[in-house]
């Protein structure tokens, strides 16, 4: 019953950016009842889907958020369990969302370390990061994604593929970031 409650909600607020009125939701539902959406408004309060600020309704964090059912073997099958929860992608792959922002990715340099063209990555900047770490760096004026690397107390950026060179500075290194995350929409080729 949630879902059916939560999807047509989700659905509005997609378009008009805001949750929908009681006499919106009468027809939303196509019940006759302003009670009857009373006792589904109540619903998702209850279950911290909605609140009510200063007499209006407002969407919560889990409002947002996407059925987190539980696990799945990628070995052996075995058998399914539920375990129904809800979670934020923001909230999972985010953790520091003052310091974050994404890029996408262009190129082939990351591939052996699971990063493909058209991937986005999340990039913290205000944290700590060290040798081995995917990083945002600037190498004499440039940008590039590459791991951080470290030889007798230098720092250079090497790829995550065969076919290119290390990457010494010439002048200067900045790390702006370090990749916390990648977000890839499945359909791709994956090699």
């Amino acid at each position: 019953m949630e879902q059916d409650i939560l999807t047509p909600l989700k659905k509005f607020f997609r378009k008009n950016r805001r949750l929908p009125s009681y006499s919106e939701m009468l027809k939303i539902f196509g019940v006759p009842s302003k009670r009857t959406i009373y006792q589904y408004i109540q619903e998702l309060v209850d279950e911290g889907f909605i609140q009510k600020l200063k007499g209006k309704l407002a969407p919560t964090k889990r409002f947002f958020g996407i059925p987190l059912l539980g696990n799945i073997q990628a070995g052996y099958p075995i058998l399914a369990q539920q375990d129904k929860s809800y979670l934020t992608l923001d909230e999972y792959f985010i953790e520091k969302p003052d310091n974050s922002f994404l890029l996408r990715v262009t190129g082939d340099s990351m591939i052996n370390a699971g990063i493909f063209e058209g991937d986005l990555v999340v990039i913290e900047q205000k944290g700590s990061w060290g040798a081995e770490d995917v990083v945002l760096a600037e190498i004499d004026n440039q940008w590039t994604l590459k791991i951080l690397k470290k030889v007798n107390g230098k720092a250079h950026l090497e790829a995550a593929n065969p076919a290119y060179p290390a990457f010494y500075p010439k002048q200067e290194l900045k790390i702006h970031g370090v990749v916390k995350a990648v977000l890839r929409k499945m359909g791709k080729q994956i090699n």
